[in-house]
Order: structure tokens, then sequence, then C-alpha cells
């Protein structure tokens, strides 16, 4: 019955389409409109990203989520730039890696069971992100005093998103390459969908998201006035969670059904991609978009995600994984929430 209503509820996303081009609604109608809208996409991505992982395993299946999912925070981030909005993109950007540690993984571990986990390699993932952060304080730092948004410090950025692309390269393809030794010879269960059927439609539910995700944002600034939230708030808590909406469906529901290989591996990849080659290629890309947009992120935001590297590691140093700790991962994402309200803008 369930999957009946989310099937019809994709019904949704074409009149969210009709909707905004035609009637022009108020801001708060068409974000309510356009946050509906992204509940059936993000379990539809979660349903082919599960078949896709029948015929690659659960870590090319959790990579290739992370990718299709993170599409929309490339491109809300590209509409922000454009607006010269760059406080909302480096909320988003920071908001997106500690809420993908903290609030998807919590909701998988929370809904899904008690299991074993590969603490060498979500150590080594924590790892990139730990690293990431190190870096952004380069230009974070300078950025604490005078304009955060100066050219220098664009052009100090620079080097360090060479260098944390450089990085995920590397570490990717020897992700990749032992995710494809070990999950080598796994083979699909006769209900799955073929793999072109799978990736089809993932492609499209990720451009559907996408697309999507731009209408919300659009709407969001009208809703956060009518709601009274502050535009830090917004870019690190709302816009994030939204452009995440594909990992926190899809890795819940991979949950759900038992497979938490796979909802993990989507949630810390996805951090991972965001903070390594996300955020550095959105700061490249700037230059070409102008104005080029530094990665001077708040102390406030460098510190949420230091936290979530922290909590996600400690939550896995026995090797497995349980029920509460996903609660207190969801805990401490919901007490950081509550800080940034009071934070205001910079």
């Amino acid at each position: 019955m369930a999957r009946k209503l989310l099937w019809a509820s994709l019904a949704l996303v074409p009149l969210t389409f009709l909707v905004d081009f035609a009637l022009h609604p108020g801001d708060v109608a068409l974000f309510v409109l356009a946050a509906a809208s992204l509940i059936p996409l993000a379990w539809l991505i979660g349903e082919s990203t599960e078949h896709v992982a029948e015929h690659t395993g659960p870590g090319i299946g959790g990579f290739l989520n992370a990718s299709f999912g993170n599409a929309p925070e490339l491109i809300i981030a590209g509409f922000a730039i454009a607006d010269s909005l760059p406080n909302v993109v480096r909320g988003s950007l920071a908001g997106s890696v500690f809420s993908n540690l903290l609030l998807v993984l919590g909701f998988a571990l929370a809904l899904g069971r008690e299991h074993e986990v590969d603490r060498r390699g979500i150590y080594s993932q924590l790892g990139l992100v730990a690293l990431a952060v190190a870096l952004f304080l380069v230009p974070s730092a300078a950025g604490w005093h005078g304009n955060p948004d100066r050219h220098s410090l664009a052009v100090v950025t620079i080097p360090v998103a060479i260098v944390l692309l450089v990085v995920y390269l590397v570490a990717q393809t020897l992700q990749l390459r032992r995710h494809r030794q070990a999950e080598a010879g796994s083979d699909a269960s006769a209900e799955a969908w073929s793999l072109p059927a799978g990736l089809g439609v993932l492609a499209a539910a990720t451009g559907a998201t996408a697309v999507i995700s731009e209408i919300l944002v659009h709407s969001i600034d009208g809703f956060a006035k009518a709601a009274g939230l502050s535009e830090f708030f917004i870019a690190a808590i709302i816009v994030a969670v939204v452009g995440n909406a594909a990992e926190h469906g899809g890795a819940i529901v991979i949950a759900r059904r038992g497979k938490m290989p796979l909802a993990t591996d989507i949630a810390i990849s996805s951090s991972v991609q965001v903070a390594l080659f996300v955020t550095p290629a959105i700061a490249l890309l700037s230059w070409a978009v102008k104005p080029p947009l530094p990665l001077a992120f708040r102390w406030e935001e460098l510190l949420a995600m230091a936290i979530a590297v922290v909590a996600v590691g400690a939550v896995v140093y026995d090797g497995r994984t349980r029920r509460v700790e996903g609660i207190a991962l969801i805990g401490i994402y919901l007490a950081i929430a509550v800080w940034f309200g009071f934070a205001g803008n910079r």
C-alpha cells in the first residue's frame, strides 16, 4: 500500500512544475508543494539505487547514490553564486557535510537494525572529511577579520580547492577498486531491475530533484521571512536538508529494508563527496560564474563539521552500530540546528 501511495505521489512533481510556471503562487504555498514533491523523488532515488547496488554491490551503489544525490547541491550553489549569495552557498555546503553524517546516518541507524561495520573504511572516510575541515581553516581564519568575500581570500582558496580535488580523486579511485574486489561475483536477485533501467531511473529522478530543489530554494526567502528565520539558519539547515533529500530518503528506505552497509555508505560517502569534491569544485567554477567564492566558512560551520566527524567516529569505534546511537546522532544534529537558529547572520 505504501509503495502504491509513493508511486502515485510522484504526480506532485509535474504538478509543482505547472503550478510554478502557470499560477505563480505565494512563496509559502510553493515551498510546501515543492517540499512534498521531494518525498517521493527521494524514495525513487533510494529504490533505483537499491536495484543498481544489486549489480554493483553496496560500496559502489553508495557512491552512485552520493554522486546523483549531490547534484542538487551543485545546482543550488550555482544559482546562489549567480545571485551573489556567498553565505548561503557556504552555509548550505557546511550543512550538507554535517547533516549527512548526523541526520542521514542517524536516521539510517535508528530505523535499521544493529549491524557490524567496516570500521577501517569508515575511519578513512572520516579522516578525509577531517582533512577538508583542516584545509578550510586556511581561508576561513583570515575571513573572520574583515570582509570574508574579498578577492585575496578567493585567490587563497584556489590551492586549497585543488589539493582537496586531487585527494578526493586518489582516495575515491582506491576506494572503488577495493569495493570492486570485495564485491566481485555478487549476483543480482531475480526481482532486481536491469542495470541500465536502474541507472536511467536514478538519473531521471535526480534531474527532477534538482529542478524541484531550485523551485524550493527560490521560495525559501519568502517562506523564511514569514517564519522569521535568519539567512544563516536557512542556508545551513533548511537548504542543506533540502539538497540532501535524495540521501535522506535513499538511506532511510534502504535501512528499513535491512541493507545497512549500503545505507551507511550512502550517508558517509555523500559527506566526503560534498567536502572534498562538490565544495572545491564550486569554488573553482565560481571564477567562471563570478564573483569567485572564497571558502571562508564561519567558525560555527567548521566546528559543526568537526563535531559530526568525532561523533560518528565514536559511534563506530566498537565496530557495531545500534539504534540508540542513531538517535544520539539525530540529537546532536538537532542541538546544532537550535544553536544555529540563535547564531544569527554573519
